[in-house]
């Protein structure tokens, strides 16, 4: 079963070292799930200074910066994982490197039939994404 281990945690906590550790130690991570093969898709994201968020009401769409919802503690990214039950995937998100400073949200993917495996337009999966000198690689489909 695929489960998404979503990551929150206050983005103002971490010090620039801090956040490039846990880049790091977040790619060993995946490499490592990955080796096991656990391993689907993981992405930190922006901070939410960065977010846009749209809604639609009665066919009219209302843009605005910022993120849906205002807390203590934002969506910092994502790992997206192959686990066999709940009890294994909690052991998985009890690894995360940014469990550390935040909490691992962890939920069951709904597979719906007809979606795409992979975003690109010509098959192709996203071979990484560097970050600040971390490079967090996704597995090819």
């Amino acid at each position: 079963m695929k489960y998404t281990m979503l990551i929150y945690l206050d983005e103002t906590a971490l010090s620039e070292t801090q956040r490039e550790e846990c880049y790091r130690d977040s790619a060993q991570f995946a490499q490592d799930l990955n080796t096991d093969g656990k391993y689907l898709s993981a992405m930190p994201l922006h901070p939410t200074a960065t977010a846009t968020s749209v809604r639609v009401r009665g066919n009219k769409r209302i843009v605005t910066d910022g993120p849906f919802a205002e807390t203590r503690e934002q969506l910092g990214g994502f790992f997206l994982v192959e686990a066999k039950d709940l009890d294994e995937a909690i052991d998985i998100a009890a690894r995360i490197p940014a469990g550390r400073w935040g909490t691992v949200e962890i939920r069951p993917v709904v597979e719906v039939a007809g979606l795409p495996t992979t975003g690109a337009t010509t098959g192709a999966a996203i071979e990484g994404v560097t970050i600040q000198g971390a490079t967090i690689r996704r597995a090819a489909n």
